[in-house]
């Protein structure tokens, strides 16, 4: 280090000191070799006569080791040949360890393909899942694993595809089976109910109780043999019923089903096909316009409905999971809102009864089928009580038509009968009895006419039809004896008592037919206790239980009788006032012909001969009719005398109308129709009678000074009405009298007459005062 230091001449101190020190080894070296020389140069003398020996070595050792290798090329050869060989054994005996674990793989995988070629596709997702969990994993270096491993996802979509494939055909195929599978499904039902019957009357169970059905399953074997048997004895060869399983093949959705849960997928599967199955539902639920046309358009619908649920019944039993009651109870509740919705759209337009029937009992079968498979179907019981009170209206319109046929072709005349036997064909359709009849001979006659068994037939008829409607509602015997008895009140009360009402309303009615038909409603009114022990004795129901109603015939018909009668009265006036119509009074005549008028006297043979026909009729109807017709008669006249168009009568012509009201009384005393008091008929003319006694005994002075008086002659006799016949009079004798002013007699009659006019004006002032 000093070198390099600052210090002056120490890098020429330095090389000094080496050049020393290499002077001192050169001298070293030198006494070195110096020492050696004499043995090297012996060993070159020695090495030169070594080598004339090396070159003899050489050759021989050159010949040994070609007659060596003469001699080893052939073991070479076989050595060779045996490491080629055991290689090649190596190489093989690795092969074969490997194609020992890939032959399984390729085993596994030609299954694979197999089951997919034959189409059993949840063993192929089996064998998939062995082929990935146990044995790709042990060759998974080898290429063809790695295809087959990149293959297997694809395989799966497929299986998935073709799975959802044959799923969507199934669901295509239950839907083209559905109505196939309703029908059979009721089809069993019915047989079931039938059995159920049959074992009711078996045990003694009174023909008009309902007994409500069983849930049991209507599918299960032991009911199966049962009905089966039972139909069997009816008819051997009736065909054997197929059952859903039969007519549809399920195994799609079983598989299906699997192959998704398998894949875990299963959820998807579940909505999926729930899904499609509430759009089939919404199919199912969608009627044809046309469906209340005929009962075929019910059936389909409602063969469809059952076959719908009762696949999804098959497959809630059957699987797991797929379909959960809960599932199906929602679909059921949306169906049965739209079921009721659409009958009750689609009952409206029902006009036939027998249609509205046939749907009550398709309905029945339907709600049973359902029923026997564990839906609710209490609300489709409750509208068949609205379609009932619809099957009523349809019922009361077609007998109102019967009604109207029967009124129609009755001639209004008693029922002649010739012999016992057509007695007995009558008594057979009407509760009749009449011991006086029975004591009289034939041939006679029964005093209602033709339509009154009819009618009473139809009635029964009715009742039976109503009946029709009520079996099988599930209800007890009280309530169906109910149900008859206000269904058949309805018809009593509203149809009939319309059809009688406009019956006798009828212009070509006349006196006689309506006497008639009072006779006829007598006799209907009398059968109506008939007619409520004929609805005890169909339901078993006693007429003294306390909740049983009444048949309101009685009214009906009073009511009836009563129009009659009055439009008997009408037209007993119409008749007097056409007759009074045809009167040709001469108000100016001198004198009276000396006889009753002719049109009068034709009015009065009229009117005998009527009152001769009401002899059938009950007592006070003929007495009000009489009593009202003469009245009538009576206020005529009167108003004839009165009318404000007759300006002036004569006294020969008060003397002729006169004789017309003798004519009246005389007729009133005769007693055309018996059971009168004394003169009471005739009272109906007297205030006419004593009119006419004032004016023709022309008695003022009584009737003036008697008036007020109850004792009074004239006492009905008023003064307005005295006052305008004697102004018609005086008018009358002042035109016809030109000269009478000219004779004292009739001069003192005319002051008389204006006396008796300006006291009887004054009696009318105080009388309107008074009031």
């Amino acid at each position: 280090r000093s070198v390099y230091d600052d210090q002056p001449n120490a890098h020429q101190k330095f090389m000094e000191k080496l050049d020393a020190c290499i002077r001192n080894h050169d001298r070293e070296i030198e006494k070195m070799c110096n020492f050696h020389h004499q043995g090297f140069v012996d060993a070159i003398t020695e090495l030169l006569k070594v080598r004339a020996d090396a070159e003899k070595l050489k050759v021989q050792v050159t010949d040994t080791n070609r007659r060596l290798q003469d001699a080893g090329k052939e073991v070479i050869a076989q050595t060779e040949e045996i490491i080629r060989c055991r290689v090649q054994q190596r190489n093989i005996t690795t092969v074969v360890e490997k194609l020992q674990l890939c032959l399984p793989v390729l085993e596994m995988y030609s299954k694979l393909k197999e089951q997919m070629n034959v189409k059993r596709y949840y063993s192929a997702l089996k064998t998939m899942e062995q082929l990935e969990n146990l044995y790709l994993p042990r060759v998974s270096q080898y290429r063809f694993c790695q295809i087959m491993i990149e293959n297997l996802p694809k395989l799966r979509e497929e299986i998935k595809e073709i799975s959802m494939s044959d799923l969507k055909d199934f669901l295509e195929s239950i839907r083209k089976h559905s109505d196939r599978i309703g029908e059979t499904a009721m089809k069993q039902a019915q047989q079931q109910k039938a059995f159920s019957t049959t074992l009711q009357k078996q045990n003694n169970v009174n023909y008009g109780r309902n007994m409500h059905l069983g849930r049991s399953r209507i599918l299960e074997s032991k009911n199966e043999i049962t009905l089966k048997r039972t139909f069997e004895d009816d008819d051997e060869h009736e065909e054997e019923v197929l059952t859903a399983q039969d007519l549809v093949d399920f195994s799609p959705v079983y598989r299906c089903l699997h192959i998704y849960s398998v894949l875990g997928d299963g959820e998807i599967f579940e909505n999926y096909y729930r899904k499609q199955r509430r759009k089939q539902a919404r199919l199912v639920l969608q009627p044809q316009s046309s469906m209340h046309e005929t009962v075929e358009g019910y059936r389909r619908y409602f063969s469809q409905i059952v076959g719908f649920f009762v696949v999804e019944d098959h497959i809630l039993h059957v699987t797991q999971g797929l379909v959960t009651r809960t599932y199906t109870d929602e679909l059921w509740n949306m169906a049965l809102s739209k079921i009721i919705a659409v009958l009750r759209t689609h009952s409206s337009y029902c006009s036939d009864p027998d249609l509205v029937l046939e749907l009550k009992n398709l309905i029945v079968v339907f709600a049973d089928t359902l029923q026997g498979y564990g839906f609710p179907v209490n609300r489709l019981f409750d509208l068949l009580f609205e379609i009932r009170d619809q099957y009523n209206e349809t019922l009361l319109k077609k007998w109102s038509g019967l009604f109207r046929d029967i009124f129609e072709a009755d001639n209004y005349s008693p029922i002649p009968v010739a012999n016992e036997e057509e007695y007995k064909i009558v008594i057979s359709k009407f509760p009749f009895q009449d011991p006086e009849l029975d004591k009289q001979s034939f041939p006679k006659k029964l005093p209602m006419s033709q339509s009154v068994p009819q009618i009473y037939m139809q009635v029964k008829e009715f009742i039976y039809a109503s009946l029709k409607f009520s079996e099988s509602l599930h209800r007890s015997s009280t309530e169906i004896d109910d149900m008859l008895r206000k269904s058949t009140n309805l018809l009593l009360t509203r149809t009939l008592s319309s059809c009688l009402q406009n019956l006798i309303k009828k212009p070509h009615i006349g006196l006689t037919e309506l006497v008639q038909i009072i006779i006829n409603t007598t006799h209907l009114e009398q059968a109506c206790k008939y007619l409520e022990d004929f609805i005890s004795n169909i339901t078993n129901i006693s007429q003294l239980t306390v909740h049983t109603a009444r048949l309101y015939g009685l009214s009906t018909f009073k009511d009836a009788r009563h129009a009659a009668e009055g439009e008997i009265y009408t037209k007993l006036n119409q008749k007097i006032d056409e007759f009074i119509q045809i009167a040709d009074y001469d108000w100016t005549m001198s004198e009276s012909d000396g006889r009753a008028s002719g049109y009068l006297m034709d009015l009065i043979n009229f009117l005998r001969s009527t009152f001769q026909v009401f002899t059938h009729l009950p007592g006070k109807v003929a007495q009000t009719a009489c009593m009202s017709a003469c009245q009538h008669l009576s206020m005529s006249l009167m108003q004839m005398l009165l009318d404000s168009e007759l300006k002036q009568i004569s006294m020969g012509a008060i003397q002729q109308f006169n004789l017309d009201v003798i004519q009246c009384e005389l007729f009133a005393s005769s007693e055309p129709v018996p059971g009168f008091q004394g003169d009471t008929l005739q009272l109906a003319f007297i205030d006419l009678r004593q009119l006419l006694d004032l004016f023709m005994v022309w008695d003022w002075s009584t009737y003036l000074a008697d008036y007020g008086q109850a004792t009074s002659k004239y006492l009905r006799v008023n003064p307005s009405t005295a006052l305008t016949l004697l102004e018609k009079m005086k008018d009358s004798s002042k035109k016809n009298n030109i000269f009478a002013q000219f004779r004292k007699n009739d001069r003192d009659k005319q002051k008389l007459i204006e006396t008796v006019v300006k006291q009887l004006r004054s009696l009318v002032n105080g009388m309107s005062q008074h009031t």
